[in-house]
C-alpha cells in the first residue's frame, strides 16, 4: 500500500438535502451501524468527523458517479480544449458525441451527474463542518483548525470546479440544511468571493505537512488561491502568491517542491507523491473497491490489446491531430508559436489509414520529446509493454484518428500490484492524478509575471520546464537511441514584449500539460477559445468528418455547460436561470 490515507477503502454515500453520512472503510476505524443510524454523537467523534472528511476526499474523483464527473476533467477540460476526442467509434458511449462538438443539451444525464457529483462534494465538506461545530471532548483545538481548513479547501475546489464548468451556481454552506431553505438558494451570487474566503482560510489554518501525503497542506491552498486570482485576473495578488510557493512550497510529505527529473515519471505510480505534487487525487489498487483506483479512465486504453497491452479495453480520448502537430520544432527547437505546424509542410506524419501490417514511414523531422510521453503513436515503444502497433490498437481511425493516450497509463511491470482486475476490465490502476502540479505553477507565475512584473522572470519559468523536459535521459529510446528526432531548446533572447510571452507561455501550457483536464478552461479564461476552438474544428474536420463535420464552437454560449434541466424541473425557473443559449 502507498500511504496511510490511500489504504481506505471507503464507501460514502451522501445526499445533498439531508446531509446524511455513512461510510465504511476496509481498516474499521469507524463501525457502521445500519444505513439511517448513525447518532449525532458518533457524527461529531474524532473518528465519525475525520471519516466524514475522508468521505469528502472521496469525490475527487467522482466516486463512481459519472466518469464525467471526475475533478480529472478529461472531457471537460481536456477533450473540449482539443486535446482529444472522445475517441473509439461512433457508436459506444455516444452521449459524449454532441458534447465534444459544443452542441452539449441541458437534459444530458452527464451534466446533471457532473453537478451532483460536486454537490455531494460540497454536502461531505458542510456535514464535516457541522460535525466541528457540535465536537466531542476527543477533538482537540489543532485537530479542529486542520480538519476544518481541509474541509474549507475541498469545498473551495468544489466551488471552483462548478465555477468553471456552469459559471453560476446555487452556493450552500454548512448553516444551510434540508428545511432551513437550500432549496430556494438560486444562482445568482458570485461564486468568487465565497471561493476566496474558504482558500484564505485554509491557507491561515492548514499545516505545511500531514501525517496522511494524501492530505491537503497550506502550500495547495496557497498555489490554489493564486490560481483562483489569475482566474479573476488579479495578476498582482496572483504574483505575489506564486513567488511564495517557489520559493518556499513544499508537499505536504515534506519535500520542497521542485520538477521531477524525467518528464515520463510524473505519471508513473511507483513516483507517486514526488516534489511535482501540489494538490492530488489520490489513488490505490486491490483495496476491495475499484473506486479508490482511477476507475474514471477506465475506457481511456488503446482498444483491443489483449495481453500485450494495457487495459484490453476501450479506445476511448484519442490525442487530436492538432495536439501531436503542436510538439514539432523548429532548428532551434522551439515551438512554431506561428501555428504553421499545421501545414502539410509540417504536420506530424502518421499511419492514418494504414493498416498495422501495411508499410509505413515514421516522422523524421524534429518534435518535442514530451509528444511521446504524452501521444501512443505506431512505432514508438509504448511504455514498456511494446511499440504501438498503429490500426491494431484503434478501433475507427476514420472516426477517431491514429493516436492513444499515454499519460496515465499503468506499466507492464506493474499489472496485479498497482493495479486491480476484480472487476470488467484490468485497467483500474492506482497512479495519482495531479490537478495542480508544480509545472502548472511555474507557468501560471509565468502569466502573472508577464502581467504584473517582468516578462523575462517568465522567460525564466517557461525555460525551467522546457530544460527538465530537453533532458536526454528521460527521452523515450528504442534500441538503446532516441525513439525519434528530439529537438528542444530553451528562448535564449531576451523577451521584451509582452504579446509574443503570452503567446509563448499560453503554447507551453498546451504541450506541457496536454491531456491533464486544463486546456478548455486556459482558453476560455485567455478569452481565445472562439478562435482557437473554431480552428481546431476546421482542421480536425477535414479528417475525421464523421466525428467533427459542422461543428462549430459559439462565442458567448460555450464557455460554460448548461445549468442540468432536472435541476430546474427540480427546483423551478424562478430559482435556477438557464446560461445563455441554452
Amino acid at each position: 500500500m502507498k500511504n496511510n490515507f490511500k489504504n481506505k477503502a471507503i464507501i460514502a454515500s451522501t445526499v445533498l438535502l439531508t446531509t446524511l453520512v455513512v461510510f465504511a472503510c476496509k481498516d474499521s476505524f469507524l463501525e457502521v451501524p445500519p444505513t439511517g443510524q448513525l447518532t449525532n454523537a458518533q457524527l461529531s467523534s474524532k473518528s465519525g468527523i475525520e471519516g466524514s472528511l475522508v468521505g469528502a476526499y472521496s469525490m475527487l474523483n467522482g466516486r463512481g458517479t459519472d466518469r464525467l464527473a471526475s475533478s480529472e476533467n478529461w472531457v471537460w477540460g481536456s477533450i473540449l480544449g482539443g486535446d482529444a476526442n472522445k475517441g473509439t467509434n461512433a457508436g459506444d458511449y455516444n452521449q459524449i458525441n454532441p458534447i465534444q462538438r459544443y452542441a452539449t443539451l441541458a437534459s444530458a444525464a452527464e451534466v446533471n451527474n457532473t453537478w451532483n457529483a460536486k454537490y455531494e462534494g460540497i454536502a461531505r465538506t458542510n456535514a464535516v463542518l457541522r460535525g466541528l461545530a457540535s465536537a466531542g471532548s476527543d477533538v482537540s483545538a489543532d485537530d479542529k483548525k486542520r480538519i476544518s481548513g481541509e474541509a474549507r479547501f475541498l469545498r473551495a475546489h468544489y466551488y471552483f470546479e462548478l465555477k468553471r464548468i456552469f459559471n453560476n451556481t446555487p452556493y450552500v454552506d454548512e448553516t444551510l440544511d434540508y428545511g432551513t431553505g437550500i432549496d430556494k438558494v438560486n444562482n445568482s451570487a458570485d461564486l468568487w468571493p465565497k471561493i476566496e474566503a474558504d482558500l484564505k482560510y485554509a491557507v491561515d489554518n492548514l499545516p505545511e505537512t500531514q501525517a496522511a501525503v494524501g492530505r491537503v497542506n497550506k502550500w495547495a491552498a496557497v498555489s490554489y488561491l493564486a490560481k483562483v486570482y489569475l482566474y479573476q485576473k488579479k495578476y498582482p495578488d496572483a504574483k505575489t502568491l506564486f513567488d511564495q510557493v517557489i520559493a518556499n512550497g513544499k508537499t505536504t510529505n515534506g519535500k520542497k517542491y521542485g520538477l521531477v527529473a524525467r518528464y515520463s515519471e510524473i505519471f508513473n505510480a511507483t513516483n507517486d507523491n514526488h516534489e511535482e505534487s501540489v494538490f492530488v487525487i489520490q489513488s490505490a489498487a486491490n483495496t476491495g473497491n475499484v473506486n479508490n483506483s482511477n476507475w474514471e479512465d477506465d475506457l481511456n486504453y488503446p482498444y483491443n490489446t489483449g495481453s500485450n497491452g494495457p487495459g484490453n479495453c476501450c479506445g476511448f480520448f484519442q490525442p487530436s491531430f492538432e495536439l501531436g502537430n503542436s510538439f514539432r520544432t523548429d532548428n532551434n527547437g522551439l515551438p512554431l508559436l506561428d501555428g504553421s505546424y499545421n501545414t502539410d509542410a509540417n504536420a506530424l506524419k502518421t499511419d492514418f489509414g494504414l493498416g498495422s501490417a501495411d508499410a509505413f514511414t515514421p516522422d523524421a523531422g524534429n518534435v518535442d520529446p514530451r509528444l511521446d510521453h504524452s501521444i501512443g503513436r505506431r512505432g514508438i515503444p509504448y511504455l514498456d509493454w511494446q511499440d504501438h502497433p498503429g490500426k491494431d490498437w484503434i478501433r475507427d481511425q476514420s472516426y477517431a484518428g491514429p493516436y492513444s493516450p499515454k499519460k496515465y497509463i499503468y506499466y507492464k511491470s506493474q499489472e496485479g500490484t498497482l493495479t486491480d482486475g476484480s472487476s470488467w476490465t484490468r485497467g483500474y490502476a492506482a497512479m495519482n492524478h495531479l490537478l495542480i502540479r508544480y509545472a502548472d505553477v511555474l507557468l501560471m507565475a509565468a502569466e502573472a509575471e508577464i502581467e504584473a512584473g517582468s516578462v523575462e522572470k517568465a522567460r525564466e519559468y517557461v525555460n525551467l520546464v522546457r530544460k527538465r523536459a530537453s533532458n536526454p535521459a528521460g527521452f523515450v529510446s528504442k534500441g538503446g537511441a532516441p525513439a525519434a528526432k528530439y529537438v528542444i531548446g530553451l528562448y535564449n533572447t531576451p523577451w521584451t514584449d509582452k504579446a509574443a510571452a503570452r503567446t509563448a507561455v499560453q503554447f507551453e501550457r498546451k504541450i506541457e500539460l496536454s491531456g491533464e483536464g486544463h486546456r478548455f478552461f486556459d482558453l476560455v479564461r485567455w478569452g481565445t477559445a472562439g478562435t482557437v476552438l473554431n480552428g481546431y474544428l476546421n482542421y480536425e474536420g477535414k479528417k475525421l468528418v464523421t466525428m467533427f463535420g459542422g461543428a462549430t464552437y459559439t462565442v458567448g454560449k460555450n464557455e460554460y455547460q448548461p445549468i442540468p434541466q432536472t435541476q430546474i424541473d427540480l427546483q423551478g425557473k424562478d430559482v435556477l436561470k438557464q446560461n445563455p443559449g441554452y
